[in-house]
């Protein structure tokens, strides 16, 4: 843009076009992908000769100005990808010339006027995905008869779609996803619409039956009416469609449960195109047909899980060896897992759960080393768990539970350093020793090996599982004591040891877990004195029943008091006298009851999870008291403010806690939406390194208007941005608070942590967003939180069978600069979206440069600046910052109190310079890799968080 100054003609500026032989007129504007933002101001309508506006994929706010209206000689508008609100149609009404109108993903409201039919010589494209549009779809859309394009997916539209709008026979794309649409689809449909290639109308409400008509339609590439009521089954004549890329129904009612409901899949091996078959979520019964072997070799999802199946599954499945998701879940198939299912080696995600397959698993599953998830659970498996399983080098989740597996745990399992999601093999007939390798698992946040027949110690090594959250060892015949290398475990929240034959004391470090919300220690041989900290201050935390030999702790447990220890003159201490008889009897009904109890809970098998409601988060907390906590919302609480309210530091009455309330303001449009979001993600996710909420509040305010808050735990350090680019007036402008380089890395693995998690280990997957430095918060101790999931996105509607391709999400906005050139050109929120974000984050954490400064000009960003000076000159980008602090304390020591060890250090000085060094050219690699342009060039969450952790390993041995 720097040729747009007053020395040179007009006509030479970037982005213009002139008619020469009209003395230099302006026709046409093209300033599309320029990172621009501000308003676009009235005097646009002087430029009475344009015909073509691209303005797309910038920030520009505010309405559209009304001064378009003046352009008469307008033929093409593309607006898309920005910020713009306001009604876009009432600006338009004099364009008459017309044909295309982009203005997808923006804020703009309103309706779709009658009058747009006008444009009926002209228009040939409309597109207002994703915006707030309400009201019906006007009758006159039908009278554009040149129309190619119609896609008003996202936006919130109501009623049918006008019949006038079927009869345009040269629509070629065609969606209506995610609205509240009902009615059917015209029976005709494929005939007056010869033309169609793309027809989405997914997440509404239509009825009645898959019109055959559709067949006529032969350059159909994509059909996807997921998440409706649509009944009947699919047309056979489908096999007309060679073109056909994605055919998604899931979520419907199709089907009639009876066998013959997927004789279809017989005429789909003639669609030699057919990359996606959504299925899942319907009543199909019957059996699944051989046919579907021969299906197309490009197929890369196939779902039918949550049907009415039965019967075995095809020998031929193998054929298909282009699939990476292949869900079978939630149906009644039996027999053996054929082996076949090992020739699939790109396949990243299995899921065979709640099933009734019998006899051993297939060893050939070591083939598939690509897998990410294995999902086995709830099934009559037997026999031992495949050691050539120890071959898929990057599972991250592997269920077993609820099956028959004998033998032990396979060493090889518990080598796959890649698990971090989840290894659940309980309810299973494990038996013998658990293997000291399980110390491996050091980045595994949910470990379950509850009711089996292990025996012997528990494992010390499981002190190396640092990333450990939820660990269950109930029901087993575990004894000795509960090793000391548990007090490493501070990231644990749910610890399950009941039901064993433990003895000694209580660790006291049980007591100093923050995380810990539910520990159960029954049936059990502990004895001594109940600790009375952390956990241990409230009974309905924890369950020490039936540990005859345990005394003192709170009140209410109604424990006897621990007797005080006497020495006797030969200074040994005096035992109290116990009755023989009676503790023999007393240990004999412990042992039995416990014995009971762990019969009981083997026989209970829930065949599917429980459901989570809306109302998870409890509303206890009233408007008057909110307002008493914040003294009236009072300027000197306030903390901050964001995109849809205000944030507001408050202290709880009654127990004085102190806590942020986030208000939302909600005439920001948008604000009801984002508290919808948080909530729903709040309400299903739990990690160290998320914010934790405290409650949800939804009243009214004292003027009877709508008030809703969200209430977190206080993070008194404040936010990531104003300890990296601290300000003369904010209190974090200290000398002396400033991050050092270790305290740059744990918070860039926190964050890492937080999002791993959130993409693969939380029951639905999710995307945040919107990372960066202002959404992460930092607690007492320097730990980083991520906060803010107003923009979040759960990547399924039902974790169990709706897949990533069935999902058209409006919510595609986030922070300039963090948001990933992708969802500028049409993508969808996806878990790369969120990795391309930390890379900007991480890249912006070691330079101290935000990616929006001012020094990024002709295209060059954060992630080229960065790559241009590794791995020589990474010194001359890092944050000045952190290298004075590095500097700093390294020679910060009085030489009056100069010890020996510090002249050690003072000596290492240059290598310990050297490491940081060596460590930011990792980090910073890591970060343009995160941040590359291309999705599929970005590192996995699960990687980042292992070659973090290496790196931080490599500093600190020199430290």
């Amino acid at each position: 843009m720097n040729l747009w100054n007053e020395s040179t003609n007009h006509c030479t500026w970037f982005g213009i076009t002139c008619n020469f032989s009209n003395n230099g007129r302006v026709i046409s504007l093209i300033l599309s992908d320029q990172q621009l933002t501000g308003t676009v101001p009235p005097s646009i309508g002087n430029l009475t000769f344009l015909t073509k506006l691209n303005l797309r994929n910038n920030s520009f706010h505010g309405e559209f100005p009304q001064q378009v209206g003046n352009l008469q000689h307008l033929q093409h508008v593309n607006i898309s990808y920005n910020v713009f609100g306001g009604n876009i149609f009432g600006n338009l009404s004099q364009c008459k010339e017309l044909s295309i109108l982009a203005a997808g993903h923006n804020n703009f409201t309103g309706t779709i006027p009658s009058w747009v039919g006008n444009f009926s010589s002209s228009m040939s494209q409309i597109n207002l995905a994703v915006n707030n549009f309400h009201g019906s779809i006007p009758n006159e859309v039908g009278y554009l008869s040149s129309l190619t394009l119609l896609a008003l997916n996202g936006n919130h539209f109501s009623g049918t779609i006008p019949l006038s709008v079927f009869n345009i026979s040269s629509l070629y794309f065609f969606t209506v996803s995610q609205n509240n649409l009902h009615g059917t689809l015209p029976f005709d449909v494929g005939t007056t619409l010869p033309n169609l290639e793309i027809f989405a109308g997914g997440v509404n409400s239509f009825t009645g039956k898959i019109p055959e008509s559709l067949t006529n339609a032969s350059r159909l590439q994509i059909l996807d009416f997921a998440e409706n009521g649509l009944i009947g089954t699919i047309p056979r004549k489908f096999s007309r469609l060679p073109l056909l890329e994605r055919l998604n129904f899931e979520d419907n009612k199709l089907g009639s449960g009876k066998v013959g409901d997927l004789n279809f899949l017989d005429s789909l091996v003639n669609c030699t195109s057919l990359q996606v078959l959504g299925l899942a979520g319907n009543n199909f019964g019957g059996y699944l047909p051989s046919s579907i072997s021969n299906l197309s070799t490009q197929l890369d999802t196939l779902t039918v899980g949550a049907n009415k199946l039965h019967g075995s599954v095809p020998i031929g499945i193998g054929n298909l060896v282009n699939l990476t998701l292949l869900e079978l879940e939630e149906n009644s198939f039996s027999d053996h897992v054929p082996y076949t299912i090992g020739m699939l080696q790109n396949l990243e995600t299995l899921a065979l759960r709640v099933n009734n397959f019998s006899g051993p698993i297939p060893s050939s599953l070591g083939n598939l080393t690509r897998l990410t998830g294995l999902l086995m659970e709830e099934n009559d498996f037997e026999g031992n768990i495949p050691s050539s399983l120890g071959n898929c080098k990057k599972l991250l989740m592997l269920t077993l539970h609820y099956n028959k597996l004998n033998g032990t745990i396979p060493r090889e399992v518990l080598a796959l350093y890649s698990l971090s999601i989840s290894l659940d093999l309980s309810h299973n007939l494990l038996a013998g020793f658990v293997p000291m390798e399980v110390g491996n698992l050091a980045n595994l946040g949910k470990l379950d090996l509850s009711y089996n027949r292990f025996s012997g110690m528990i494992p010390a090594t499981l002190g190396s599982c640092l990333s450990l959250e939820f660990l269950h060892l109930q029901g087993n015949s575990f004894e000795g004591n509960i090793p000391s290398t548990f007090q490493s475990l501070r990231g644990l929240e749910d610890l399950d040891l009941s039901f064993n034959n433990l003895s000694g004391k209580i660790p006291q470090f049980l007591g100093m877990f923050q995380e810990l919300h539910h520990l159960n220690l029954s049936c059990n041989d502990f004895e001594g004195e109940v600790p009375k900290n952390g956990i241990f201050k409230n009974v309905t935390s924890f369950s020490l029943d039936k540990n005859s030999k345990l005394c003192g702790g709170v009140t209410e447990l109604n424990l006897s008091a621990c007797a005080v220890k006497e020495h006797s003159s030969s200074g040994k201490f005096l035992a109290p006298k116990i009755v023989a008889p009676v503790a023999i009897a007393l240990v004999f009904l412990l042992s039995l009851s416990c014995r009971v109890t762990i019969f009981v809970a083997k026989r209970v098998r829930k065949k599917s999870p429980a459901t989570t409601t809306t109302n998870d988060l409890e509303l206890r907390i009233s408007y008057l008291e909110i307002a008493r906590s914040t003294k009236g919302f009072s300027q000197e609480n306030l903390i901050g403010t964001g995109s849809f309210g205000s944030v507001y530091k408050g202290v709880l009455p009654g127990d004085g806690t102190i806590v942020a309330v986030k208000v939302l303001n909600l005439e920001q449009r948008g604000a009801s939406r984002s508290f919808i979001n948080e909530c729903q993600v709040l309400r299903a996710t739990r990690h160290r390194n998320l914010l934790k909420i405290v409650t949800a509040v939804s009243s009214v305010d004292h003027q009877g208007n709508d008030f809703k808050a969200l209430v977190f735990e206080f993070m008194p350090n404040g936010n990531l941005d104003d300890w990296l680019h601290p300000t003369i007036n904010s209190v974090e402008y200290d000398q002396t608070k400033r991050l050092s380089f270790i305290q740059r890395l744990n918070i860039a693995i926190d964050v890492a942590c937080a999002l791993e998690y959130l993409h693969h280990f939380s029951e639905t997957p999710i995307v945040h967003c919107d990372i960066k430095p202002s959404n992460v918060l930092l607690d007492n101790d320097m730990v980083a939180h991520v906060g803010d999931f107003g923009l979040a996105t759960f990547m399924f509607e039902d974790s169990s069978y709706v897949s990533k391709q069935s999902i058209m999400s409006a919510c595609l906005k986030g922070s300039i600069g963090y948001i990933p050139p992708e969802y500028g050109m049409g993508g969808h929120p996806s878990t790369q979206g969120d990795i391309y974000s930390y890379g900007i984050l991480l890249l912006e954490i070691f330079t101290g440069k935000r990616p929006t400064d001012e020094i990024f000009v002709g295209g060059m960003g954060i992630n080229q600046f960065t790559a241009t000076a590794i791995p020589n000159h990474v010194m001359h980008i890092t944050d000045p910052l952190l290298i004075s602090e590095e500097e700093y304390e390294q020679g910060d020591e009085d030489e009056e109190d100069f010890t020996e060890e510090d002249a050690i250090r003072r000596e290492h000085e240059p290598e310990i310079l050297a490491t940081m060094l060596d460590c930011l050219v990792l980090l910073l690699q890591i970060g343009v890799s995160c941040s590359a342009n291309s999705p599929c060039e970005r590192l996995p969450m699960n990687v980042v968080v292992n070659k973090l952790h290496a790196i931080k390993n490599i500093y600190l041995r020199t430290q």
